[in-house]
């Protein structure tokens, strides 16, 4: 069987970020929200993979990859606020980045084979 990257990075993801936020001195509300954002992106391309059709999976798919950007911008106003490294910034944006890339082809191929 396949390897299924997009599920393998995005489950990287929610755990790295979930290790992050417990080892960070930030406001809760901050943790809160890149906890959710990250995880989201995880459960919706998880869920995505047993759609009941193309177009549930489409949907899947274009939830996570809002919840990936707003996932970059936690990671930014974290990086801005001194709450993280330049390192760790980058290690998590280039992650978020690359999953970006995968769900924004992938959706594209969904649509194209919607039509």
């Amino acid at each position: 069987m396949a390897k299924n990257y997009l599920l393998i990075y995005s489950e990287q993801l929610a755990t790295d970020i979930e290790l992050l936020c417990q080892n960070i001195k930030v406001p809760s509300n901050t943790l809160f929200q890149i906890r959710k954002s990250s995880s989201s992106v995880y459960a919706n391309i998880r869920e995505a993979n047993y759609g009941q059709s193309k177009a549930d999976m489409l949907s899947k798919f274009e939830i996570a990859l809002k919840e990936c950007s707003e996932t970059e911008g936690w990671l930014q106003l974290l990086f801005n606020t001194n709450g993280i490294d330049e390192e760790t910034y980058k290690s998590h944006r280039n992650l978020c980045g690359r999953i970006r890339r995968m769900l924004i082809a992938s959706c594209k191929t969904l649509k194209e084979s919607m039509k």
